[in-house]
């Protein structure tokens, strides 16, 4: 069975920097996207950044230049490094693989102002 587990969430102040890290198990996964989506309270899950299998990255515009994502195929591992996090970042960032979809739990991301 396919599992992602996401850690490294926390509450940090307007400014600052956080890393997130996203655990696959079950299964290979380096020939596949893996990404992270989040959801604030109140508003739809969106797309936060994605990486495929040849490294190629894509970001949403309202992060792109301030989080960069990361993949370890040896490890099944992906990270997103976020930072000059703002308050609007706050929200629950789940971790995301292609194929099969699956997603993560989440990991709470709180950014004060």
């Amino acid at each position: 069975q396919v599992q992602l587990v996401e850690s490294g969430g926390g509450l940090v102040q307007a400014g600052g920097s956080l890393r997130l890290s996203c655990a696959a198990s079950g299964r290979t996964f380096s020939s596949y996207s893996m990404g992270w989506f989040r959801q604030a309270p109140g508003k739809e899950r969106e797309f936060v950044a994605r990486i495929d299998s040849n490294l190629r990255a894509d970001y949403s515009e309202s992060v792109k230049g301030r989080f960069t994502i990361a993949r370890n195929d040896a490890q099944n591992t992906i990270n997103l490094n976020m930072n000059s996090l703002k308050p609007d970042d706050t929200a629950l960032y789940y971790c995301h693989l292609a194929f099969p979809d699956t997603w993560g739990q989440g990991t709470q991301v709180t950014v004060s102002s």
